[in-house]
């Protein structure tokens, strides 16, 4: 298979896969968190709306709190920097805008190359600080399993791939190109059933739990 061909399948029915199986995916994981049985609240309601206390707790999460501050402040900066570069990548890319635009017909302006590049840049030299971060950590290290690297790899590889097509250092472009497509498509694919599920589940779990603890009144 020549790299047109390869490109052609991985931008054709590879993408159109991998999309109806996130978006049905993320559906069917979120529909099972709002349907799991609860147990009957036999106690008192510290709080009269519990639900804006799922809201603080979304919120107050955002940002590490003080007593552990001085610890974590840094890797949290970082984690936000990857976060944040990876936005861009995804969202401020004109390729990715024009493929958006096609799916969904939604379209705004796209920023300039080099800023694209640098995010992606950033977000790389992030992601490499979070494993060796991980890696060198003995607590981290130890609770950390296949899936937490899987999803490092999932993220990485479309970075790398982008990267490389992005200033043509690998030929033929067709073949670099559809790796990284390729590579959309398997993050796409599998973000359902990974780690990485938190990108649509994360609103609810945290909501959830702050509403669970805020009834009891827990501090969160």
């Amino acid at each position: 298979m020549t790299g047109l061909e390869l490109l052609n399948f991985a931008r054709g029915p590879a993408l159109m896969v991998a999309l109806v199986v996130m978006v049905f995916g993320l559906f069917w994981r979120i529909i099972g968190i709002l349907a799991m049985r609860r147990p009957l609240e036999l106690s008192r309601a510290r709080v009269p709306y519990a639900w804006l206390k799922g809201v603080q707790a979304f919120f107050s999460h955002l940002w590490p709190h003080k007593e552990y501050r001085a610890q974590v402040l840094h890797w949290t900066v970082i984690s936000y920097a990857f976060h944040f570069g990876l936005f861009v990548v995804i969202l401020g890319f004109v390729p990715h805008i024009l493929f958006i635009r096609s799916v969904t017909g939604l379209n705004w302006p796209g920023l300039p190359n080099g800023i694209v590049a640098l995010a992606g840049f950033v977000t790389l030299l992030g992601l490499l600080a979070l494993l060796t971060h991980r890696i060198a950590s003995p607590i981290l290290r130890g609770i950390s399993g296949f899936g937490d690297y899987f999803a490092w790899f999932l993220v990485a590889l479309p970075l790398a791939t982008g990267l490389t097509a992005f200033y043509h250092l690998v030929e033929p472009y067709s073949m670099v190109l559809a790796i990284h497509v390729l590579s959309v498509d398997l993050l796409l694919l599998c973000l359902p059933f990974t780690k990485l599920a938190h990108t649509g589940m994360i609103f609810f779990s945290r909501a959830m739990s702050g509403a669970f603890y805020g009834r009891r009144g827990v501090s969160i």
